[in-house]
């Protein structure tokens, strides 16, 4: 039996000290919990990709690299916890587009947060068509599509050479490829000696030079005109942006602050009420073994508060959703295994008997309860979108959270009571509803 009384001591020590420093941390701001868009408030921004240029066997490959690429832009930023993802989507004349979904938390400015994408520059090396005119004013026709582009890049960095118009110690910028950039830019280069080229950063030519000869090297410059703090953020710019295509925005929605502060508050105060009603049927309806459930379920709530800020969890409404499911799940194994204590009694079972063998009765049906919640959580985490992941993730470690903790905390809770349930006051502390 001490055993088992120091185990329970522990435990109760585990969850007080948690507890303080889930609350601690929330109060000091030293590690606040992480909300979603649509609590925090933020940016939603929705962008088509231009993949015309691409075969339909690149498209996956360039969406990915277009992700990527984006995500690390607005990291650059300090933008928390961004949500950036691909989606194929329809138009009504049936043609298939791919897009672009970007959600910024904390920032609610619109415009500060296209610039914060439209920043991203679009490196593009494109041959000049035969017969074409430098001096004409329409650049776009006069050059063939590109052969080399941002995807192909594998560095930029500022080095200093001749700059434009033959001054030396001028920044420029290097740039150095992949492989399968250098064999596309040795390629070009190679069949197109005398020709001129363009390097285009979002679609303007910043710099037109001859191919004197083959460059296998596997790196170009750029020798525009720039001074030293010009060339530093085209360098930053191409390491953490350059986009393998062209986007173009679609749509926009902010969500306030505000809204995202109230939808916090009330969520706060449902839960607040709701746990209560609960805490104080459980103790009514059931009495001690009720304390020692809502002392179980505390417990649960402050350990997964924990984890939402340990691991962190970004929160939003259907993950909260999902948090509050699991807490009734929790209520649910409880409530099972009072029920099998209460046959044991009734069959006239010593009080520590009555106990092990409610728990071993209602182990099965909490472990299938449990076990069909998770393979459901599992299936919408696999299968949803990022909205319904976020429900399907908090669920199911809630889910399992709640089991353990109602398998062992409440069990050794009431073990450690050793209560003789034969005296009068013993058999109405362990009765149920409004019977002894």
């Amino acid at each position: 039996m001490w055993q088992v009384r120091i185990g329970a001591v522990l435990a109760l020590v585990l969850g007080l000290v948690v507890g303080w420093w889930v609350v601690s941390s929330e109060i000091n701001q030293t590690r606040p919990f992480k909300l979603g868009l649509d609590l925090s408030g933020g940016t939603h921004l929705v962008y088509r990709a231009d993949t015309s240029n691409l075969s339909e066997s690149d498209v996956p490959e360039s969406m990915a690299a277009l992700r990527d690429t984006i995500e690390r832009r607005v990291n650059l930023f300090g933008v928390s916890e961004p949500v950036v993802q691909t989606e194929r989507g329809g138009r009504f004349s049936g043609e298939v587009e791919e897009r672009l979904i970007i959600e910024l938390p904390g920032v609610t400015d619109t415009q500060e947060a296209v610039a914060l994408i439209g920043q991203t520059p679009v490196l593009e090396f494109r041959l000049m068509k035969e017969g074409g005119d430098i001096s004409d004013t329409s650049t776009e026709d006069l050059f063939e599509e590109a052969s080399v582009t941002g995807a192909h890049l594998s560095r930029a960095s500022v080095e200093f050479g001749q700059g434009a118009g033959g001054l030396s110690n001028q920044p420029v910028v290097a740039l150095h490829f992949n492989s399968e950039g250098s064999d596309l830019f040795a390629d070009m280069t190679r069949e197109n000696v005398g020709r001129i080229f363009g390097i285009f950063l979002d679609g303007v030519p910043i710099s037109t030079p001859i191919i004197q000869e083959p460059i296998l090297g596997g790196s170009a410059v750029i020798s525009g005109s720039f001074n030293l703090d010009e060339a530093k953020e085209l360098v930053r710019n191409l390491n953490f942006g350059a986009l393998p295509v062209p986007i173009e925005l679609l749509s926009t929605q902010t969500i306030g602050a505000t809204l995202g502060a109230q939808a916090v508050s009330d969520g706060l105060v449902a839960a607040i009420w709701g746990i209560s009603f609960v805490a104080l049927f459980m103790v009514f309806w059931y009495r001690l073994p009720g304390v020692v459930a809502v002392i179980s379920l505390t417990i649960y709530i402050v350990v997964m508060l924990a984890l939402f800020k340990f691991v962190p969890v970004v929160l939003t409404a259907a993950g909260i959703a999902g948090f509050i499911l699991s807490i009734g799940l929790a209520v649910d194994a409880n409530v099972l295994i009072f029920e099998r204590i209460k046959e044991e009694f009734e069959k006239g079972d010593a009080t520590a008997d009555a106990i092990k063998n409610g728990f071993a009765r209602a182990w099965l049906p909490i472990r299938d309860g449990n076990l069909s919640s998770l393979i459901t959580a599992v299936i919408l985490f696999w299968f949803g979108t990022s909205l319904v992941e976020g429900f399907a993730l908090v669920f199911g470690v809630g889910v399992l959270i709640s089991m353990i903790t109602a398998i062992t905390v409440s069990r050794t809770l009431l073990l450690i009571l050793n209560i003789n349930r034969r005296g009068s006051l013993s058999k109405f502390i362990f009765g149920s509803g409004i019977k002894l």
